[in-house]
């Protein structure tokens, strides 16, 4: 079974950073696609339901963005350590979310939430002005 935990959340102020960090279990890392979703406050359906795609990073490495978070997130993972980070700079109020790491069943990203069948818990992220 597949496991995921994210770490590294909080609450930091405008133009603050974190570094939210997800460990993998259960599955054969490096052969497959990680993403990094988030949903924000008052949405009541399940992520993979209804969540924005912010970052993903395939097998091999070659990473893609939202448009709202380009310049500003960065996705790396370590295949060694089974960990996918998302490093967050220059933080805005709208980016205030729960974060979600989720696996997809092979190496190449889709942009779309459904197709991740694995997820972690969430982390909650807050960013005040």
């Amino acid at each position: 079974q597949v496991q995921l935990v994210e770490s590294g959340g909080g609450s930091v102020q405008t133009g603050g950073s974190l570094r939210l960090s997800c460990v993998v279990s259960g599955y054969i890392f490096s052969r497959n696609c990680m993403g990094w979703f988030r949903q924000a406050p008052g949405k009541e359906r399940a992520p993979r339901d209804e969540s924005e795609g912010v970052a993903h990073i395939d097998a091999d490495g070659r990473t893609r963005y939202a448009d709202s978070v380009q310049r500003r997130f960065s996705i790396s993972r370590d295949n060694a350590k089974n960990t996918v980070n998302l490093q967050i700079d220059r933080l805005k109020p709208e980016d205030t979310a729960v974060y979600y790491c989720a696996a997809e069943r092979g190496p190449y990203c889709s942009l779309a939430a459904w197709q991740y069948p694995s997820w972690g818990q969430g982390i909650q992220v807050t960013v005040s002005s």
